[in-house]
């Protein structure tokens, strides 16, 4: 039961490139209700199946520039040649409404949103092992051998971060690994801050017997 006045909270979801954490939070967010996926904006161009406000919000380079430099971020990377950024105004309107939202950015991103002083709840999702992860990026596309060497040692330096983050999940199966992203979900929002105009709407009617 989540309350009518409640804010949402702000989850991220980080991970190196690879380990699945798309699939996963796209998953966890057709369970729950009032949970929802940020849509990134982005400068490189849609790839096949792929629609302009529906996976990512698709914009030119200069346009991205722009909105950077006018603080429309509230966070941006340049990710492999590209950029990518969350809008701020998309995200709080979902927030201020009570939508709980999941960021799904890289390392980076979550320290330019924790820099900012926003309370989120940080999710690092790892593979079973180095050797599965680059099996995965092997198998999943057909990147070059230099732009899977590339994303492996960007992998590296992101798992070193995992204690900068609430929680940690193993990608070893999708189905548990859903489960326990879940779980965390349905813990955080029922702490004392989100919860409390609930609780003391039940309190109050202790008070009137």
């Amino acid at each position: 039961m989540l309350s009518e006045d409640r804010r949402g909270l702000l989850f991220i979801v980080s991970a190196p490139s690879g380990t699945g954490k798309t699939t996963l939070v796209e998953r966890l967010a057709h369970l729950l209700p009032d949970l929802c996926l940020s849509r990134s904006y982005t400068s490189r161009r849609a790839r096949s199946g792929e629609h302009d406000g529906v996976d990512y919000n698709f914009i030119t380079r200069d346009r991205f520039e722009e909105m950077a430099r006018e603080n429309e971020f509230l966070e941006w990377a340049d990710v492999f040649g590209n950029y990518y950024g969350t809008g701020a105004a998309d995200t709080e309107a979902h927030l201020a409404a009570g939508r709980d939202v999941i960021l799904v950015i890289d390392v980076q991103g979550a320290r330019q949103v924790r820099s900012r002083g926003i309370e989120t709840v940080g999710i690092f999702v790892l593979p079973p092992s180095a050797v599965i992860l680059e099996q995965r990026l092997r198998g999943r596309s057909k990147d070059s051998e230099e732009q899977i060497a590339r994303r492996l040692s960007v992998a590296r330096q992101e798992v070193d971060e995992f204690e900068q983050y609430e929680y940690v999940v193993v990608n070893d199966q999708v189905d548990a690994a859903v489960d326990r992203l879940r779980a965390i979900v349905l813990a955080e929002r029922a702490r004392v801050k989100p919860m409390r105009s609930v609780a003391e709407s039940v309190i109050d009617t202790f008070a009137k017997e």
